[in-house]
């Protein structure tokens, strides 16, 4: 599988976006939601019904009644006066009612886009999370789920009520003004759009190349950051801080272009308004020295274009917001459309696990087409034993446990447990039976507690406790000042190799699954901890089908039966003892590692 492509780096579709999006708009059993957009609906309605029928007319009978100079209207002209006040309070008010009654909406959105992207995600293959940046598809999450509330904002409380609000203009100039006005209202709010929607995007290009450049240097930071050991090792503190400080710099060139095309189109929409406001209000001085209009008309004109014009500055920015919602959604869209390659087969029954005998059947297996790496293997692993597979690197040893867990399907052949092709069971089930202990364990950054108890949800103390006894653990963590709710730090580095081995020993425990696996759990370890962790491993196999993927052979002797794997076949089969009378390629790696053995002691 190829990377994905995780950045917002295409233009994408208006209305399927948007279409996509109304499920979130309009949640399906959400009746208590439903019942908060029509109310925020309805004060949108009221908010303008106020501001257009309300505040114009009190303030063009004010200065009508004074330019008749009758000083006996003076109480009636207060109150026209106080009414405008009142108007422009209404709408104030029914505005922050309306935001107060939709916030929940918009939060709850947002929560549940969130949830199911992030579900999505943990439901991906591990050729999606192996080739993926950590730090972009953070940055692709964060964006989609908050341009959701944005989009859902603009949408219901400045473009509906917009159109509203000329409408309700458009009304009131053809029934006082005549056609003139409203031809030139109309013509204005259609340059509007046009200009907004040309130069926005002229923008959204700009903006796109930003986002991409600010997405790369934070998957720069992100991954020099988690492996902030190695650019120690290399001392390439310098080189890396060069390497963002190009980064960053081609993002902040591209966001000073962006920006910078952003006085031109408030450039240009204050042109076009402020030209019909002149051009508007001049037709009304002409129809007043005509007699046909009154003074008053004059502020009622340019009060509702005043009203009229402030949604309209806002749009050229709900444009921008909306085209960019859209690429943002677009992008996260794609990332939940990204399919999962293994699923559960139709009709997949819950693995019955009886005594957890496994067995690989003529496996095939490549990573890629026309390249396997497996070729027609064949293991039997009775119940209640011990099978280590060693080789050579790159014999495909690891593949092994990734295929048990069923993390890839077979390219041939099958894998059963207890007789149930694990192909035609639920991953879940499969994945309850099995526990590992990995060559590299990495620890969430989280308390000691917390990891050990991973391994079952639930989990009491007690439980958790004796997990650690079972581990050796308990008592380390107990000379902690605060024991099981000591912080392990970013992925477990607070502690040294052989604790953190403990660590996933224990919460392996805590699952007590059936069947195990231990991926050259020891590796990575130095002698004395390897003969430390050997001996609490060899405790845990006890009663368990176990498969050991080793490199040194002295921590398998004690295996019921022993694989050696070459080239992704069984090259040699049998027990310690019966594979070094054989004089192969076992006993070969066995006296190899025996003689660096005698060397690295002579060193010492």
């Amino acid at each position: 599988m190829p990377p994905q492509s995780l950045a917002p780096s295409s233009e994408q579709p208006l209305l399927p976006t948007l279409r996509r999006f109304l499920p979130y708009l309009w949640p399906a059993g959400e009746t208590g939601l439903k019942v908060r957009i029509v109310g925020a609906m309805t004060l949108v309605v009221m908010s303008k019904l106020v501001q257009v029928y309300g505040a114009p007319f009190a303030l063009q009978g004010a200065v009508d009644g004074m330019g008749a100079g009758d000083r006996s209207a003076t109480t009636l002209i207060v109150m026209l006066v106080l009414g405008y006040a009142a108007a422009r309070f209404g709408t104030t008010l029914f505005d922050n009612l309306r935001n107060t009654v939709f916030e929940r909406v918009g939060q709850d959105a947002t929560r549940r886009l969130a949830a199911q992207v992030f579900r999505h995600l943990h439901a991906l293959s591990l050729d999606f999370h192996l080739s993926r940046r950590t730090g972009a598809v953070t940055k692709v999450i964060e964006r989609g789920t908050k341009s959701i509330d944005t989009m859902l904002y603009f949408l219901l409380f400045n473009i509906a009520p917009t159109v509203l609000e000329l409408a309700l203009v458009i009304g009131l100039f053809w029934t006082k003004f005549g056609w003139p006005l409203v031809a030139a209202t109309l013509i204005m709010v259609v340059a509007y759009i046009w200009f907004t929607r040309v130069v926005t995007d002229w923008r959204a290009a700009l903006r796109t190349q930003m986002n991409d450049l600010d997405t790369g240097a934070v998957a720069h930071a992100v991954d020099s950051l988690l492996n902030f050991e190695t650019v120690k090792y290399f001392g390439a503190e310098e080189r890396e801080a060069r390497r963002y400080d190009r980064a960053v710099d081609a993002y902040a060139r591209a966001a000073v272009r962006s920006e910078n095309s952003l006085a031109w189109l408030n450039v240009g929409q204050a042109v076009i308004t402020n030209l019909m406001l002149g051009a508007g209000m001049a037709y009304i001085v002409w129809g007043w020295s005509q007699g046909r209009f009154t003074a008053g008309n004059v502020v009622f004109v340019s009060t509702l274009l005043a009203q009229l014009f402030r949604p309209l500055d806002l749009l050229g920015m709900v444009y921008r917001t909306i085209r960019q919602g859209v690429i943002d959604m677009g992008a996260m869209f794609e990332l939940v459309d990204t399919p999962a390659t293994i699923v559960d087969a139709l009709g997949a029954a819950t693995l019955s696990i009886g005594r957890g005998h496994v067995r690989f059947e003529g496996v095939r297996f490549g990573y890629e087409a026309g390249r396997d790496i497996l070729h027609g293997l064949d293991l039997d692993v009775p119940a209640g034993s011990t099978l280590a597979v060693v080789g050579r690197s790159g014999a495909g040893k690891s593949t092994l446990a990734r295929l048990l867990f069923r993390f890839y399907d077979l390219t041939g052949g099958r894998i059963t447990i207890d007789g149930q092709d694990i192909a035609q069971v639920t991953q879940a089930s499969l994945r309850r039976a099995i526990g590992i202990v990995p060559q590299d364990t990495v620890l969430f950054n989280d308390t000691i507690g917390y990891n050990i108890a991973y391994g079952r949800e639930g989990a009491g103390t007690d439980e958790i406790a004796g997990a650690a006894r079972g581990a050796a653990i308990a008592d380390f963590i107990e000379r902690q000042t605060d024991g099981y709710g000591t912080r392990v730090g970013e992925r477990g580095l607070k502690l040294s190799g052989g604790e953190k081995q403990r660590v996933a020993i224990a919460r392996t425990l805590l699952k007590n699954p059936p069947i195990l696996i231990l991926d050259e759990a020891t590796s990575a370890l130095d002698s004395r901890t390897e003969a430390d962790i050997l001996a609490t491993l060899e405790a845990i196999e006890r009663g368990r089908t176990t498969i050991v993927i080793a490199h040194r052979l002295s921590t398998v002797v004690h295996a019921d039966q022993i694989v050696v794997l070459d080239a992704g076949r069984v090259a040699e089969r049998g027990t310690h003892a019966e594979l070094l009378r054989r004089g192969g390629i076992y006993a070969e790696m066995w006296a190899r590692q025996a003689q660096e053995r005698q060397e690295a002691l002579a060193a010492e």
